[in-house]
């Protein structure tokens, strides 16, 4: 009987492998036409997936409004609905203005250094050319840079007429009235029953698992909550202000496209450490084409008082210790995800590497507690 058994199992066993292997080699002689099927898939639910997005960036300030108005007595009811209310509108003005005035002052810009980044780089050269033979900047390194620059050509990595045509794509695809519409009442029905939603979780999670099971799961998801809502709000509001003002800085002293170089430090200054460098280093190479050296000098100084201050007083006050990692960890986490998913992985590698250093933090102080408990 235990033979016949032992047999059974192991042709089981083999059919089982002999099933999966098949199945494996279908879907990889398929891979086309499920990749067409999940790319359409995704394709369906992007208005929900951006709904999701809205809500959750959203959820904050939401949430910081409907205290303010819960405060107020004859609206005490409503408040949630106001708040996500107003928040909506604000953000419709903003976009509004935006759109008005800041994007097309940045794509005139952008549009004037791409035409004229020959001419620019003709005027340093010559500038470069005049000076004595033993001036740092004629050195053998920096002359091999000069003439490599001669043959680079902007447009052919910059093309204006794609850029539009796919930026054309993109909001035709993105500003569908349907689109729109979907992913607005996603957000607005989330961020309006958010509570009704969680409570749905809990209690499905809450009859899957048994309680410690459900109650560690609840602890991490709202911590994993906690340090995700804190960092990207934080990066971001610190961003927009990092950014306001070094475009006014940037005007003040007289450099050109002020704006653009501004809103491109800005939001480079979301990624730790190295996201400040790349993009103070760009707009200094930018602005010795268009304003010489001295002008660059001029505001790299200015630049790097702004980021000193961002650094020690308006970036504390913000971000504060929400996540509590060492410099190291952050260094090592940014340079790992910009290796692997690029800029996305830069930004988001630092709360990433929160959560795994909690969890890893946590099972390390079990296994230590339940070792000395054998002991």
């Amino acid at each position: 009987m235990k033979k016949d058994k032992k047999v059974l199992t192991k042709w089981m066993y083999w059919f089982s492998l002999v099933f999966a292997l098949i199945v494996v080699y279908k879907i990889l002689d398929s891979f086309s036409s499920i990749k067409i099927w999940v790319a359409n898939f995704l394709s369906i639910l992007t208005p929900f997936i951006v709904g999701i997005i809205m809500a959750y960036i959203l959820y904050i300030p939401s949430r910081k409004l409907e205290s303010v108005y819960n405060k107020i007595k004859f609206i005490r009811k409503k408040s949630r609905l106001l708040s996500v209310l107003t928040i909506y509108i604000l953000v419709i003005i903003l976009c509004i203005i935006a759109i008005r005035f800041l994007v097309p002052a940045i794509v005139n810009s952008f549009q004037d250094l791409v035409n004229n980044f020959q001419t620019y780089y003709i005027s340093i050269k010559e500038k470069i050319m005049s000076l004595p033979e033993d001036s740092i900047l004629k050195s053998e390194n920096i002359m091999n840079v000069i003439n490599q620059l001669n043959n680079f050509k902007i447009e052919d990595y910059i093309n204006l007429d794609k850029i539009t045509q796919y930026a054309q794509g993109v909001l035709s695809l993105a500003s569908g009235i349907f689109d729109i519409f979907v992913s607005m009442v996603v957000s607005i029905y989330l961020l309006l029953e958010r509570k009704d939603i969680v409570t749905f979780f809990k209690k499905m999670l809450e009859s899957m698992f048994n309680k410690e099971v459900y109650e560690n799961i609840g602890r991490y998801f709202h911590r994993t909550n906690d340090i995700f809502c804190k960092f990207l709000a934080s990066q971001f509001l610190d961003a927009i202000v990092v950014g306001v003002l070094t475009s006014i800085a940037m005007s003040i002293i007289g450099v050109k496209y002020a704006v653009m170089l501004g809103l491109f430090i800005g939001i480079f200054n979301m990624i730790p450490y190295f996201g400040a460098i790349i993009g103070v280093v760009i707009s200094i190479f930018i602005t010795i084409l268009t304003g010489g050296l001295s002008k660059a000098i001029e505001m790299a100084i200015v630049v790097i008082i702004l980021q000193q201050i961002d650094a020690n007083i308006i970036n504390p006050k913000i971000v504060g210790e929400s996540l509590k990692m060492s410099p190291l960890l952050v260094i090592f986490s940014v340079t790992m995800g910009g290796a692997y998913f690029g800029i996305l992985g830069m930004f988001l590698a630092v709360p990433v590497a929160a959560v795994i250093k909690l969890l890893l933090c946590d099972f390390i102080e079990y296994k230590y507690q339940k070792k000395g408990k054998i002991k």
